[in-house]
């Protein structure tokens, strides 16, 4: 029979194409660094045998000179290990893509039955022509899925530079607090020393020789407290960056950079974000895909089991028949109306939830925005108003003294003022650092956690100490 070969011929080149579904040079992570790059500024390298050494060799050259806060999110990148292991997991989506590209294996059986001297043999090899037919459903779900992921790693990538970027200038401001609380435990011993020698000889009282003396014992306190501030916040800065050994010995700014001459606009802030925000990407491609699984499931609801195959009897005495067979199954008992509902109820589930993640990002991104704006003009007061202030009131001080105008008492009593001014106005310009990282966040990335204007607790026990 001339019949048997056409569909053999059909179904063998239609596995052919079916099996042209391969894997991507570079896993997609070219992708996942150009959206990283784009919104941080640095490109994303997955760390394999290939890449090892460059990246060390990077990182290397980056810890050779003071840290700035591009280059720890650039050694973090190449170093995270929590990152490097996201990066890894777009592999399996990848897979999952190619796998829904392919056809399902062809099934063959083989039979032979004798009846005395006569033998009947047959054979069939079967193909699951659904799945073949539905490839291209299956595979522009799996597509949006691996494109979804590849919008996940990016933004854990953002979110990972927003955090590196937070602990770069916590730890700055912490090491800075530290080193002036190291001025301040000097100047306080000379004052407690001075106390005890005015007292000694009757020039003071005991009550203004015990303040001295508890304002020494509190600076001293605070002084431990901003050396472990100091540490806890550099071994955080480290830990994101993926250093140990050698590398945990790096070099950070003295001091935090001076504040921009006038804060950014935020006029289409929310628009922005409605366009960039990698978490409301996510959610579309979520809602897309979940949309296109529903077609597929009315697609195959009613039949989603249909495998044609081409089979041949032979038998003694008898010639070779051929022909081909086409396997069935009937929708008596389950008709699909449950897929469905389940598909529909996915399907609406995920357009809820990407309209919630607009209106959170709105949110988040007018929170972000009040805060920048809030920590800019409290960080610029104090540079141009309390800072400038307290040094006159100082000076002043400082003339009355030596003009024997004002008492050693008072002279010392604006040194414990001083603490609590110098310490807010440092706690003050780490905020506001912060809170651009966190807008920035809201804008580009995942979104930020909010910025609350943080509690100024070593310039209050500062003031305390000093109390009188």
């Amino acid at each position: 029979m001339n019949f048997a070969p056409k569909p053999l011929a059909a179904a063998l080149s239609l596995v052919f194409l079916s099996g042209c579904a391969s894997f991507s040079a570079d896993g997609g992570i070219s992708g996942v660094s150009d959206l990283t790059q784009a919104r941080t500024g640095q490109k994303l390298v997955r760390q394999d045998g290939a890449t090892a050494t460059e990246a060390s060799a990077t990182t290397d050259a980056l810890l050779a000179k003071p840290l700035t806060a591009d280059g720890a999110v650039a050694v973090a990148l190449l170093n995270n290990r929590a990152l490097q292991g996201a990066l890894a997991e777009l592999g399996v989506a990848e897979a999952d893509l190619v796998q829904a590209g392919r056809m399902r294996n062809p099934g063959f059986s083989f039979g032979r039955s004798h009846n005395g001297s006569d033998v009947e043999i047959e054979r069939s090899i079967f193909f699951d022509l659904a799945g073949l037919l539905t490839i291209p459903m299956r595979s522009g779900i799996e597509r949006r899925r691996f494109e979804s992921a590849q919008l996940i790693t990016a933004g854990n990538a953002v979110n990972l530079a927003a955090d590196v970027r937070r602990a770069y200038f916590n730890a700055i401001a912490a090491r800075q607090v530290a080193h002036y609380f190291e001025q301040v435990v000097e100047a306080a011993a000379a004052g407690a020393e001075l106390g005890k020698r005015l007292a000694r000889v009757g020039n003071w009282s005991k009550l203004d020789e015990a303040r001295e003396q508890v304002f020494h014992a509190e600076a001293l306190a605070q002084f431990a407290r901003a050396r472990q501030n100091d540490v806890a916040a550099r071994e955080q800065l480290t830990r994101l960056m993926g250093l140990w050994g050698e590398r945990v010995a790096f070099t950070l700014p003295e001091r935090l950079p001076d504040l921009p001459k006038a804060p950014a606009q935020g006029d289409n802030a929310e628009a922005q974000a409605m366009t960039q925000r990698l978490d409301i990407q996510v959610a579309k491609k979520e809602s897309e895909a979940t949309a296109a699984a529903l077609g597929l499931t009315r697609a195959t609801a009613f039949v989603n089991v249909l495998d044609f195959g081409y089979k041949n009897k032979s038998e003694t005495g008898k010639s070779r028949s051929n022909g081909y067979e086409v396997e069935l199954v009937l929708p008596i008992f389950d008709w699909g109306t449950a897929r469905k509902a389940k598909a529909e109820a996915l399907y609406m589930q995920a357009l809820h939830r990407t309209a919630d993640t607009a209106i959170r990002a709105r949110s988040q991104v007018r929170e972000s925005y009040a805060a920048y704006r809030t920590t800019y003009d409290v960080a610029r007061h104090y540079r141009d108003q309390v800072v400038p202030l307290r040094k006159r009131i100082s000076d002043e001080v400082l003339l009355r003294y030596n003009g024997m105008l004002s008492s050693t008492f008072e002279l010392l009593a604006d040194a414990r003022d001083q603490v609590n001014a110098v310490s807010a106005a440092i706690e003050a310009q780490r905020d506001f650092w912060i809170a651009e990282i966190d807008l920035q966040a809201a804008i580009n990335g995942s979104g930020s956690t909010g910025t609350a204007m943080r509690t100024r607790t070593a310039a209050a026990s500062a003031s305390a100490a000093g109390g009188h």
